[in-house]
């Protein structure tokens, strides 16, 4: 048996392959460079989607679009139930508050989770919701809803690349999670919440965070080599380095180091960042040789949602709102098998007493 169900073929499925030897991720017979950063996220849900969800790029849009209004008519009233929640248990409760009975569940799936999580982030800060715009991009109209002001054409283009960039990644927990619910066809809706509530794990949702609180720390460019050094000598892990799966470069951090690249000169620091990461590259071969510790999507995943101006808890609900796309294909794709998924356990407990 292996725990964790490491290696268990679980599906079929024509939406990611994630090759962790080779550093590469397929999203449906596309390199992930070709998509991210060069397409905006309504024309790469509309590939990851087609014949599960059919639509155009500009089908898809409007189909946002009205989702996005839609779900805000749903949810602005429940804005004052999110006091004393953190942003994601707020998107987790305005997520569930949609109704799976809609006559486009796919899109307001999506679009409900751009307005639930910038519904979220600023309502669990005390700020009131920002009604959605029909008339905007799905990227530069969530961006919008979540700080309050109109994103600029770059910033839009910044969001769009790490939108696509994480909107699907192979079978991984919450993917898993989803799929599992659909196959009860419990509906789009639920799938997604159930996605999100394994998102929340720790383990999964990933660290950006900690990779400003480390940066915070080094404070410097002149002090990041010695400051990586010692965190290493203490038995420390290196917020943003190393993954699971992937054995080389993630290549869901070329992709963002990019689009944070095309911001650097304004006022962020990314520019800084690509220090600390030359002088973390440097520490880990020299520290542990033979290992291969490549920064991993979590490093400018920080740094890019920073110069967005998204604050560090807004984090997972944006990257809730970019996966959501994936955990719809997944669930389509899974309910299509009509198959219920019921793996067995093996029991390990105690018997009852044989009779004499």
């Amino acid at each position: 048996m292996k725990l964790g169900l490491d290696d268990v073929i679980a599906a079929e499925t024509v939406l990611s392959d994630v090759d962790g030897e080779a550093g590469r991720l397929i999203v449906r017979g596309h390199d992930l460079e070709e998509l991210a950063g060069q397409v905006s996220f309504e024309e790469a849900v509309s590939i990851l989607w087609q014949w599960l969800v059919p639509g155009s790029t500009e089908d898809l849009r409007a189909r946002f679009a009205r989702a996005r209004v839609c779900a805000f008519g749903h949810l602005a009233a429940l804005s004052g139930c999110l006091a004393g929640l953190t942003p994601v248990e707020g998107m987790r409760l305005l997520l569930g508050a949609l109704p799976d009975a809609d006559e486009d569940p796919a899109a307001l799936a999506v679009g409900g989770a751009a307005v639930a999580a910038a519904m979220a982030v600023r309502c669990t800060k005390g700020l009131f919701p920002v009604a959605p715009n029909h008339s905007f991009g799905h990227a530069a109209d969530l961006l919008r809803m979540l700080r309050g002001s109109p994103a600029d054409e770059g910033e839009a283009a910044g969001l769009d690349t790490y939108l696509v960039t994480i909107m699907d990644h192979g079978l991984n927990a919450s993917t898993f999670t989803a799929r599992v619910v659909a196959s009860t066809e419990a509906g789009i809706i639920s799938s997604v919440v159930a996605g999100l509530c394994a998102l929340k794990g720790p383990l999964h949702g990933g660290a950006p965070g900690p990779v400003l609180d480390m940066l915070d720390a080094i404070g410097t460019a002149d002090r990041a080599e010695a400051w990586l050094d010692e965190a290493i000598g203490r038995g420390e892990r290196l917020m943003g380095f190393g993954h699971r799966i992937y054995r080389v470069r993630d290549p869901r951090a070329d992709v963002l180091k990019a689009a944070a690249g095309r911001l650097k000169g304004r006022h962020n620091r990314i520019a800084f960042a690509e220090d600390v990461e030359r002088a973390a590259l440097a520490v880990l071969e020299r520290r542990k040789p033979g290992r291969r510790l490549d920064t991993n999507v979590e490093f400018y995943t920080a740094l890019l949602l920073e110069a967005l101006g998204v604050p560090g808890e807004g984090f997972t609900p944006l990257f809730g709102a970019g996966r959501t796309a994936g955990w719809v294909a997944h669930a389509v794709e899974q309910v299509k098998t009509g198959r219920i998924i019921r793996p067995q356990s093996r029991y390990v407990g105690p018997r009852p007493a044989e009779a004499a």
